[in-house]
């Protein structure tokens, strides 16, 4: 089988990554039709999650049953990964039982090392450094709500983090208009803004990285966020996080600042608009904010597209575990 591994956005050329939007844009429209072809029937796929999931879990498994494949979800718990078994062994095992293997957990090495020795085709649900299946699915949304081939988009807040990173090189590959806005402590790293613009060179893409709301917003089709503090960091940076990401939130103002009165705004989800999580509840009574990322307001005025973004996760991961195990594109 050709090892057609989904690790990073900067590994596809730009045609490449258009081809693999427009396959979830076409798996989509196909399954609302009600004549979904499975190209998957006894494929078996390996699914390793060292951390949490609600939507990249479901949408592997629902997508892969929707193509007629089986999954085996492998957590922290359920499997030697790591601890008791090297990663080079475990990709080994997996891939002579398995067609192809998620893996969502740590560092960008680990999912690396797994495609390196598995044999078989492994895709990125998402490491400390790069979030592939969500800025897939996030070209895609954009793409359903504005009719524009040249989107405009801002990132709001922790610009150096995954979903940072694969939004500004995701970008860089369509040829959008791309700004990442945070404060000067919680930028991304030099490679990874050489890294797109050595594509924005090819595509024409323009990219900024800046502190300023007003610059950074400024004709912004879309205003995407996410939460403050990412998977694995302790619970006590939640404070210095705040006061340093407040002025980045996406709220009436931000959206304002676009002059776009048809400015959408984007989050990849969880989302901490309201006190209905235990951990919005502590945060809450340790601070006393009540909206951290986004605010209610403007979360409950963009639920539709957010909650379209969320459901595109399975259409474009759908695309992605088509396209590897068949080499199928669009």
């Amino acid at each position: 089988m050709d090892q057609r591994h989904f690790l990073r956005e900067a590994d596809f050329t730009p045609a490449q990554w258009h081809s693999l939007v427009n396959l979830s844009a076409f798996l989509k429209a196909e399954r609302r039709a009600g004549n979904e072809q499975q190209r998957l029937l006894g494929r078996t796929i390996a699914l390793i999650f060292e951390k949490t999931s609600t939507r990249t879990r479901s949408a592997f498994e629902v997508a892969a049953a929707h193509q007629g494949a089986a999954t085996t979800y492998l957590d922290s718990r359920g499997s030697q990964i790591g601890h008791k078994e090297s990663i080079p062994d475990t990709a080994r095992v997996l891939g002579r039982m398995y067609d192809a293997i998620e893996y969502r957990g740590f560092g960008q090495e680990r999912v690396s090392e797994l495609a390196a020795y598995a044999g078989v085709p492994v895709l990125n649900g998402l490491t400390d450094e790069w979030h592939p299946t969500q800025s897939l699915c996030d070209m895609l949304t954009m793409a359903e709500h504005c009719g524009k081939e040249r989107i405009s988009y801002a990132y709001l807040g922790d610009a150096r983090n995954n979903v940072a990173n694969s939004l500004l090189v995701a970008g860089a590959l369509m040829g959008h208009d791309v700004r990442l806005v945070g404060p000067s402590g919680l930028q991304p790293e030099a490679e990874v803004v050489a890294l797109a613009e050595g594509i924005a060179a090819e595509t024409g893409a323009t990219l900024r990285v800046t502190d300023n709301v007003a610059e950074g917003v400024a004709d912004c089709d879309f205003l995407h966020t996410d939460v403050w503090v990412s998977m694995g960091e302790p619970a006590e940076v939640w404070e210095e996080r705040i006061e340093q990401l407040s002025p980045y939130q996406v709220n009436a103002a931000a959206m304002a600042a676009t002059g776009n009165d048809q400015v959408k705004a984007m989050h990849c989800l969880p989302a901490y608009h309201d006190l209905g999580t235990t951990l919005a509840q502590e945060v809450h009574d340790s601070t006393g904010r009540t909206e951290l990322e986004i605010t209610h307001e403007v979360f409950e005025a963009n639920a539709e597209v957010i909650f379209d973004q969320a459901e595109n996760r399975m259409h474009s991961i759908k695309a992605v575990l088509v396209w590897a195990l068949t080499g199928e594109t669009a």
